[in-house]
């Protein structure tokens, strides 16, 4: 997942310039709970200590919660037996980790850094798992309130969020906006490897669109999906749906309901083949859900922007995407907003019809996102500097 991925670029970039790092994660596996690591090793100079916690998978809401649930327990104890730290650093994965990392150090003393990459419960609000006034989202929302409070810096991914975030009273000068930043030292373009991976799924004489990553209700695959059925006796289009997540099965249900011979599942590939796998699309798609600006930040478009591939968003016109669409002139970016079919399957067949032409970015905005330039500024937020 991308939160893990740049936390893990942090890290080692930490380690490397000198500073004592230790991680605390779980020891199982996000998307496959029966994949078991060490409850403790160093890694690259890393200090990582594994919690337990049930592995019931993530396929209903319930079993998410107890997973959540008995990691936060045994996160909680096993945060009492640790000593202060200069700075801890929290997410928003899982829910409420942030509200340990506050009471840490309340107690323990050192600076907290509050790393929102979403926003909860705003999210289970939004995609209805939660009544705004309910008792449980009320008591979330003083949760997340307290640790923003006793935050002594905030550091959100765009200026939708840093909206979200002061709406809830907290003061600005605690709030840093940085996004994350591009995987470009694993990830380019890759013609052999684009040619490979297109080989591999009968892929080679195909227009390929393309989305990767999680299959999650904040980001809607409904409208694509029926452009994928219009489009379905385009012999030369292919539709390929990447990664996993609780909304892959209906994927895979529409799919098989329709009899569709033109879309194909596929599972997270592993960083050292995502070069292939993302080289392999002639368009990319990148969603997100109507009701999830400044609550959820799809990563995906800076390793798209790297790779040089054209992409479709589909998406409220007000978000982050857009933001980056009017920043990178020149880049072959398509829009459309969530139900207009007719003008994706428009922006699919004229993307089609300019063939695999890649974009280029000027060097200024390349390096807006890229890791060499924005993943210093996140050290001199932690340094204090």
């Amino acid at each position: 997942m991308a939160t893990g991925q740049v936390l893990t670029d942090l890290a080692v970039e930490l380690a490397k310039q000198g500073h004592d790092v230790t991680a605390i994660a779980a020891d199982r596996g996000y998307d496959d709970p029966s994949t078991r690591f060490p409850r403790r090793e160093t890694w690259q100079g890393i200090t990582i200590i594994r919690i337990p916690s049930l592995g019931l998978g993530k396929s209903t809401k319930w079993r998410r919660a107890l997973n959540f649930g008995t990691f936060l327990i045994f996160c909680a104890l096993r945060l009492l037996m640790l000593p202060r730290f200069d700075v801890v650093i929290a997410l928003t994965s899982p829910p409420l980790i942030s509200l340990l990392g506050a009471v840490f150090t309340q107690l323990k003393g050192g600076r907290f850094l509050f790393w929102v990459m979403d926003l909860n419960p705003d999210e289970a609000i939004a995609a209805g798992w939660l009544k705004q006034d309910s008792l449980i989202a009320r008591a979330l929302t003083r949760i997340l309130v307290y640790s923003m409070k006793h935050a002594h810096t905030i550091v959100v991914l765009d200026r939708f969020a840093r909206e979200r975030v002061l709406k809830k009273g907290i003061d600005a000068e605690k709030i840093q906006v940085l996004p994350p930043w591009s995987h470009d030292n694993e990830i380019q373009f890759d013609l052999e490897g684009r040619e490979l991976f297109r080989r591999q799924h009968q892929l080679n004489d195909k227009f390929v669109v393309m989305y990767s990553g999680n299959h999650s209700p904040c980001h809607p695959l409904d409208t694509l999906l029926e452009a994928a059925r219009r489009l379905a006796d385009r012999q030369e289009f292919a539709f390929c749906f990447v990664g996993g997540g609780s909304e892959q099965q209906k994927v895979k249900d529409f799919t098989r309901a329709n009899q569709l011979k033109n879309i194909e599942c596929l599972p997270y590939q592993p960083l050292t083949k995502l070069s292939q796998s993302l080289s392999a699309a002639d368009l990319h798609a990148v969603v997100m859900g109507d009701r999830f600006a400044g609550i959820v930040h799809p990563c995906k478009v800076y390793n798209i922007l790297s790779i040089g591939s054209p992409f479709l968003y589909i998406g409220p016109s007000e978000s982050h995407v857009m933001d980056i669409a009017a920043e990178v002139n020149g880049f072959p970016i398509f829009s459309a907003r969530h139900g207009e079919v007719e003008k994706v399957v428009q922006h699919i067949v004229a993307a089609a019809s300019n063939g695999s032409k890649r974009g280029n970015l000027s060097e200024s905005t390349r390096s807006k996102f890229a890791r060499k330039s924005v993943l210093p500024q996140m050290i001199v937020i932690i340094e204090g500097k």
